[in-house]
């Protein structure tokens, strides 16, 4: 209990801290139109998914493309920002409401954050499509263990509530490794939930540590576009906005899926993710100048 007071109040904190920040920069500013329909159905429908764990960046990032708005400069600040109030909403939610072992998550978040702050420096420095090429194979071999796991091909475990000896460390090394790829645009989820997964947690105890470390650190990369005011304000209220009400459908969704169907679940969004990293690198390659290949 005390593992997850401590969780929870640690995001209280920064979310006031964010809150705060933006009402006083929107003292700031003109006029900001109200958020239209489809500026609150894009929060409703890439939070929806991103709590059954496909992610929001991504979705919100291909809309915004083919929409045309808003400018490419201001994308990554309206997505930390517009997104926010989802994952924190979805982080109480799993936290308060899935079982899982209080340490593993305190110390599995704590080390994405740190990863995210440390690690920013490192990751900024590689090369994306590399990152991309490395991860979209080291997804999709996942995904193949976990999908001979679910047949029953391979043994393995995936009911438990915490990790202990070597389990827990790699599961905490892995997430400081998945918090600074974050610097380079990787998501957090699906390789979270992935490890977790293969290092024998129960699908749904995944949930709460990958809602809490993106919970934790989005905010602080909100404040800082929030600072620099780098982001739209209307198609930001729009994510808040909608946001919220497709995180409390799909919590509940989650929350009463067989474990069997969760399990499925977990390998699909993998295979997702696999997928969007294979083309993300192609894309990469494609546009790359032949003097910087």
């Amino acid at each position: 209990m005390l593992g997850k007071v401590v969780l929870l109040s640690a995001l209280a904190l920064i979310n006031i801290a964010f809150v705060t920040a933006w009402i006083r920069a929107r003292a700031n500013v003109g006029k900001v139109a109200a958020p239209g329909f489809y500026d609150i159905l894009i929060g409703f429908v890439t939070d929806f998914f991103d709590t059954l764990g496909i992610g929001s960046f991504a979705p919100t990032t291909a809309i915004y493309k083919l929409r045309g708005t808003p400018p490419d400069e201001l994308i990554p600040g309206t997505l930390n920002v517009g997104h926010n109030a989802a994952a924190i909403t979805s982080t109480v939610i799993f936290v308060t409401s899935v079982v899982v072992e209080p340490w593993l998550l305190v110390c599995t978040v704590g080390s994405a954050a740190l990863g995210a702050w440390l690690g920013a420096g490192i990751v900024s420095r590689l090369r994306r499509e590399r990152v991309q090429l490395v991860m979209g194979v080291a997804l999709l071999v996942a995904a193949m263990v976990f999908t001979l796991t679910n047949l029953g091909a391979l043994p393995g475990g995936g009911m438990a509530q915490g990790l202990y000896g070597a389990s827990f460390a790699i599961a905490v090394a892995a997430n400081f490794v998945f918090g600074a790829l974050m610097s380079a645009g990787i998501g957090l989820y699906a390789p979270c939930m992935i490890t977790l997964a293969l290092l024998g947690l129960s699908p749904l105890a995944a949930f709460p540590i990958m809602m809490g470390s993106c919970g934790l650190v989005q905010p602080s990369s909100g404040l800082r576009f929030i600072a620099t005011n780098r982001f739209a304000w209307t198609p930001a209220l729009g994510l808040t906005l909608g946001g919220v009400p497709g995180v409390l459908l799909a919590a509940f969704v989650v929350r009463h899926l067989r474990m069997d169907i969760l399990r499925w679940l977990v390998t699909l969004v993998v295979l997702y993710a696999a997928f969007m990293m294979f083309r993300g690198y192609f894309e990469t390659m494609r546009t790359r100048q032949p003097s910087e290949a």
